[in-house]
């Protein structure tokens, strides 16, 4: 029996012509029709959701428009949560209705575990948490340990720190295949700011590195001052993105742009005593990528698990060879790694304490959505509430 659901729904955008850039899209309210639950799959009420990149990606059309690539009209994005179950389907093992349990945003995985298709994003035929009742497959659901430490707005922004500990697990250990015998202690991890960063920053410290990172506004300075990060402030240096034809440019916008990455160079090299950077978190991508190698030291390894400036970049090999430096690209985490990274925090404290005044009512995630295109959000976990808890 298909079920009608009160939804943000994302319908699919015009087709481009020619080269045009793509028309942005926005969010609708209605009802969207879920099909029948198969006994494989469980109906779910979501509680929390977090607001990913994904989902700012999928409202751009950039880089692609998901509902064409997915070949449906409209679809309900969203694939963070913690959520409750309503209903089991026959075929789900030890779920209950009641249990409550955090969404993992596997859509398509290869016979290791790793994501290929986002669930909710680029996976046909799933249906997010941007509704008020959804239905996913039940290896899709974590529950959250009980009487845990963490309250359930805390744990809605799990998927930062989830896919923090994927890359610092990788990233951290290809330093140390050339690095065996050096002191983190005198080594620098850097990165360019946001949640996922702040994370793997805290991983960083527990290992013994020097940790800092970009903040552009008071509030995140002084949060990352209380846990013990080196807050760098990006407003020192605005200008370092590429001047678009830079050989015909304004003279002014190429002095701004010097100026800009002589003072992040200086305080790379303030920061690191001359080395440069060991570990380098950049998720923003073409934008600065410039910047982050420029600031890369020997046998320092770039760490990336997004793109929010853009995705296409181009490296000079010849250096980075002679340097020995590395790339390291990861998405999402393994599938059998959960329940390890959700112990992990719930053991250790590792993990995000939110102030639930900040959380968005359902009623305003369009608001939500231009907050965080505006970068008017000063959390790096911004959250929206789908149902009373």
């Amino acid at each position: 029996m298909e079920l009608s659901v009160d939804a943000w729904v994302l319908h699919a955008g015009p087709v481009p012509e020619g080269p045009a850039r793509p028309v942005p899209g926005a969010f609708v309210r209605e009802p969207f029709r879920l099909p029948e639950l198969a006994d494989e799959e469980v109906l779910i009420e979501p509680l929390y959701g977090s607001w990913e990149a994904n989902i700012d990606h999928a409202l751009l059309r950039d880089p692609i428009d998901v509902c064409r690539a997915r070949g449906e009209d409209a679809v309900i994005l969203g694939n963070l949560a913690v959520a409750r179950v309503l209903r089991p389907g026959r075929r789900c093992g030890e779920l209950k209705a009641g249990d409550l349990c955090l969404v993992m945003p596997f859509g398509v995985r290869d016979r290791y575990g790793y994501a290929e298709l986002a669930y909710a994003y680029d996976a046909p035929g799933t249906f997010g948490v941007l509704a008020k009742q959804t239905k996913l497959t039940a290896d899709q659901l974590l529950p959250v340990p009980e009487q845990t430490r963490y309250s359930l707005p805390d744990w809605a922004a799990y998927g930062r720190y989830f896919t923090a500990w994927d890359n610092w697990r990788v990233a951290h250990g290809c330093w140390r295949t050339q690095m065996e015998d050096a002191d983190p202690g005198s080594s620098l991890v850097f990165g360019w700011g946001g949640g996922v960063v702040f994370a793997e920053m805290q991983l960083a410290q527990q290992a013994g590195f020097t940790v800092a990172m970009t903040a552009g506004s008071d509030q995140r300075l002084a949060f990352l001052k209380e846990h013990g990060i080196i807050g760098v402030d990006r407003r020192l240096f605005p200008d370092l993105s590429p001047v678009p034809g830079a050989s015909g440019a304004d003279p002014r916008a190429l002095s701004r742009q010097k100026a800009s990455r002589k003072k992040f160079a200086e305080i790379i090299d303030e920061l690191s005593g001359g080395g440069g950077v060991s570990i380098f978190i950049d998720n923003i991508g073409a934008p600065l990528y410039r910047s982050t190698v420029r600031a890369l030291g020997r046998q320092g390894v770039i760490a990336s698990v997004g793109w929010k400036g853009g995705m296409q970049i181009s490296s000079l090999r010849a250096t980075e060879c002679i340097k020995r430096q590395l790339h390291v690209n990861t998405h999402v985490w393994r599938h059998g790694d959960s329940a390890s990274i959700r112990d992990q925090m719930e053991l250790t404290g590792w993990g995000p304490a939110i102030d639930p005044g900040a959380v968005y009512d359902f009623d305003d995630v369009p608001q939500l959505a231009a907050d965080y295109q505006a970068g008017k959000l000063d959390t790096y976990f911004p959250l929206f509430r789908i149902n009373e808890a």
